[in-house]
């Protein structure tokens, strides 16, 4: 089937319904912003608007999609909930981790109503523990703007649309409790679209969808490629 997800049996299953990152290098290819600022949208009829039906392949298998070592990096996804929690309440930030309840709960993912409806979503990043020993162990950052789409191929598209570091993707079935994300990062203000998954490996994401409460769900990206051990982005209405 080449849609991920196709529109009608979706629809059915829906509901009625800034950052501080490493000083930039010479080549902003390669490195993430300075400091998360909010950014406008991308303008309406832009690539990254208006999304082609069947995208990343045209599968609805996310391991067709996604390169060994990001298929590596789910597998350790327990490993990495496990060091970043510890690594930020080892360095001071135990009450602030404890404070934001299930989001940090590794066990907080629900069955049912997985597929988030189009629209949109506020949504905010939290990042535990670092990759570089000069690096925060604990970043909570203001909320953003995400989108939710249904393209006309019944991809289901998660973006998150304003910041310095803006992420656009695909939410693949999975399990009865989690969908997989696999996208891929713009940075800097300047950017107006987005690379493809595997285009620029150093912007690659892929982690896990899950639905943590009412109207509430988080992506969870293991050991992504910058910054942190742990990043999640929490989609609240």
């Amino acid at each position: 089937m080449r849609p991920l997800i196709a529109a009608a049996s979706l629809i059915a299953l829906l509901a009625a319904c800034g950052e501080r990152d490493p000083a930039p290098a010479a080549d902003p290819a390669a490195t993430p912003p300075a400091a998360e600022t909010p950014a406008p949208a991308p303008a309406s009829g832009t690539s990254s608007s208006a999304p082609a039906p069947g995208e990343q392949g045209g599968t609805s298998d996310w391991r067709q999609v996604a390169s060994a070592a990001d298929i590596s990096s789910l597998g350790r996804l327990d490993q990495a909930w496990r060091l970043a929690r510890a690594e930020a309440e080892d360095k001071g930030f135990a009450s602030e981790v404890e404070a934001l309840g299930p989001l940090v709960d590794p066990n907080a993912g629900q069955p049912g109503r997985l597929q988030p409806a189009p629209g949109t979503y506020r949504c905010r990043t939290v990042k535990l523990g670092t990759k570089a020993e000069s690096g925060l162990a604990y970043v909570a950052y203001p909320p953003f703007r995400c989108t939710v789409e249904l393209t006309p191929g019944g991809d289901l598209v998660l973006t998150k649309t304003t910041g310095s570091q803006r992420t656009r993707g695909l939410l693949y079935p999975d399990t009865d409790s989690r969908l997989i994300f696999i996208g891929a990062q713009a940075w800097g203000m300047d950017e107006t679209g987005f690379p493809t998954y595997g285009q620029q490996p150093e912007r690659d994401q892929v982690g896990v969808f899950e639905r943590i409460g009412a109207d509430r769900w988080r992506l969870v990206i293991p050991f992504p490629r910058v910054e942190s051990k742990l990043e999640i982005l929490e989609l609240t209405r």
